[in-house]
């Protein structure tokens, strides 16, 4: 029975083993992961969150100190300018004004008695200008009275400034007993009260405030907080959409009308408040409701759309084996694998235009010049006159700032920005925000992977606009590419596997040299056509990965590997 079972459990491991050694053995079948070229429209946008503000908002308030008699509005109340909509209680005012027309009436009757004493001073001095002429009195007597005189006009004098004092203290008084009866400075709605009836209001160094009034709410605007990483995309003019908590299922249209340049620092955060004009005949919208906007900064319409994953597939040596696909050389030699070869930025969004791939615009066909030659140029067409700046860039063959230069890149949109702005700001701009440089949609380069048959093909692209999960595709940069080579010198390949599996770098370093003195000597390889632009139309498909033996079982791939016995969800190749 005993050796019943060990031959029993022997036959067993014998079987697992087999199983095992089997599955191991079995043939690699690479699976490619692709995704489809789609048609439709790519919007690139920023998103922002700010409130709901009235265009004019003003805020009522009392300019005299007292107590609240009568409120002629309340919450939501239309009003009209100069309707009343508060009055104070006037009584303390009425009694300063009797206390002030006393006072003026007693300056007007000191200024009759005065002007009576001045007369009867002025008739003694004459009478004793007679007298001093027979020398009937003495110089001292007639003296004093010429000294009475001058007393009386100055008392005069002073009487009569009293008057005008008294006049403007009534005038005072009468001004603040006006300011009791509060009245609406502009037409609008009352948004908010803050005070009641028989509440006391003291107007100190600043005015108690009463009422807000919001002067028209068919027209309101949202003060949006873009992040200073944005800022520079956006433009007055641009179109906005936004959503509100109260109509969640609904979208507001608005247009940006001006970014303002004072930063708001909030916990290291730098953002810039920007204004967005919204209509609101429905009156839905309602101040201080917040909004979740969406500012569009480019769009392109019904155009093919690349998705960036397969911008962002880089083949590796690895899957080119899976494939049995020798490396191309593109790849060989240095060449970047990923999406963006040139070294350009990410997919096509807005620029300011004059740099675009790896080089600089400028103005015309001066993207050759250096740095000083350029700022010599812009110097002196700031000081020419738009129409001369008219006649160089007509003389130099429609030369326009912005138009790529060497860096590969293509722009797109308004051009001679730099022209543009010098001529607004001579023309005498109001604002800032006219003197903006317009956007520019610049076109970038990148590469795609397509199956020709069971082989990864290269297709270099142009790229628009992008919002980030799929970009425009503008074009292919060469129509007629080329396959990679499709067949290897052994002593290339042997030499290359010798370096990769070197530590030591003196030796590394001459078997580099030795390869590239084999490959500058070595024939050109064949080549063959690759793709054309058919093979990029709607519902082509773009590989984004592919399996290899390592990534299936070792799991440094893809998904994962385990153990081969156990089931492998997830898993995106397989053997056979």
């Amino acid at each position: 029975m005993k050796k019943l079972l060990v031959f029993v459990v022997l036959v067993g491991a014998g079987i697992t083993a087999y199983g095992y050694l089997g599955f191991n053995t079995a043939e690699f079948v690479p699976e490619v992961s692709t995704v489809t070229l789609t048609r439709g429209d790519v919007v690139d946008t920023v998103g922002a969150t700010g409130a709901l503000e009235a265009v004019t908002t003003v805020q009522v308030g009392s300019q005299v100190s007292g107590i609240i008699e009568y409120l002629y509005a309340d919450f939501n109340s239309i009003v009209r300018e100069g309707d009343v909509i508060a009055r104070l209680e006037p009584s303390i005012f009425e009694t300063q004004i009797e206390q002030a027309q006393a006072n003026l009436a007693r300056s007007e009757a000191d200024v009759e008695r005065l002007r009576v004493t001045l007369d009867d001073a002025t008739n003694q001095l004459a009478r004793s200008e007679d007298l001093a002429a027979r020398e009937l009195i003495s110089t001292i007597e007639l003296e004093a009275a010429q000294v009475t005189v001058r007393s009386a006009a100055a008392q005069l004098k002073s009487a009569e400034a009293s008057v005008v004092q008294s006049q403007a203290s009534l005038n005072q008084n009468q001004v603040n007993l006006d300011h009791t009866v509060i009245t609406a400075p502009i037409d609008g709605i009352v948004i908010a009260r803050q005070v009641d009836e028989g509440q006391t209001v003291a107007a100190g160094m600043s005015a108690p405030e009463l009422f807000i009034i919001a002067a028209d709410l068919t027209e309101m605007q949202v003060i949006a907080n873009i992040d200073e990483s944005d800022v520079g995309r956006i433009r007055p003019g641009q179109p906005v959409t936004f959503t509100v908590d109260a109509y969640a299922a609904e979208e507001f249209d608005g247009t940006v009308s001006q970014i303002r340049l004072e930063p708001v620092v909030l916990q290291n955060v730098v953002t810039y408040a920007t204004v967005i004009d919204v209509p609101n005949n429905e009156l839905k919208l309602k101040p201080g409701m917040t909004a979740t906007v969406t500012l569009e900064i480019a769009r392109s319409e019904d155009t093919l759309r690349v998705p960036n994953a397969a911008l962002r597939f880089r083949p590796t040596p690895d899957m080119f084996a899976a494939l049995n696909q020798p490396v191309p050389d593109l790849l060989q030699r240095g060449g970047r694998s990923g999406g963006r070869p040139d070294g350009n930025r990410g997919a096509g969004g807005p620029t300011n235009g004059g740099r675009s791939g790896g080089g600089r615009g400028g103005f015309g066909n001066f993207g050759d010049m250096s740095d000083a030659e350029r700022q010599a140029m812009r110097e002196r067409m700031q000081n020419m006159t738009p129409d001369q700046r008219a006649e160089f860039f007509a003389a130099r063959g429609g030369g326009r700032a912005g138009s790529g230069g060497r860096g590969g890149g293509e722009t797109r949109g308004r051009g001679n920005q730099t022209s543009e702005a010098i001529s607004t700001f001579e023309g005498g701009a109001t604002t800032i925000d006219a003197l903006f440089a317009p956007l520019e949609v610049t076109e970038t380069n990148g590469r795609v992977w397509v199956l020709d048959g069971e082989m990864l093909r290269p297709v270099e692209v142009r790229l628009g606009v992008t919002d980030g999960t799929a970009s425009e595709l503008v074009g292919l940069r060469n129509e007629r590419q080329r396959s990679p080579q499709t067949t290897l010198d052994p002593q290339i390949a042997e030499l290359r596997q010798q370096i990769s599996a070197l530590d030591d770098g003196a030796g590394r370093q001459n078997l580099e040299r030795l390869l590239q003195q084999i490959e500058a000597s070595s024939p050109a390889p064949d080549r063959i056509p690759m793709v054309t632009s058919s093979a990029l139309s709607d519902g082509a498909q773009l590989v984004t990965d592919v399996t290899t033996p390592e990534g299936d079982v070792a799991g440094g791939n893809t998904f994962g590997g385990g153990s081969p016995l156990m089931p492998q969800f997830g898993r995106r190749g397989g053997r056979r």
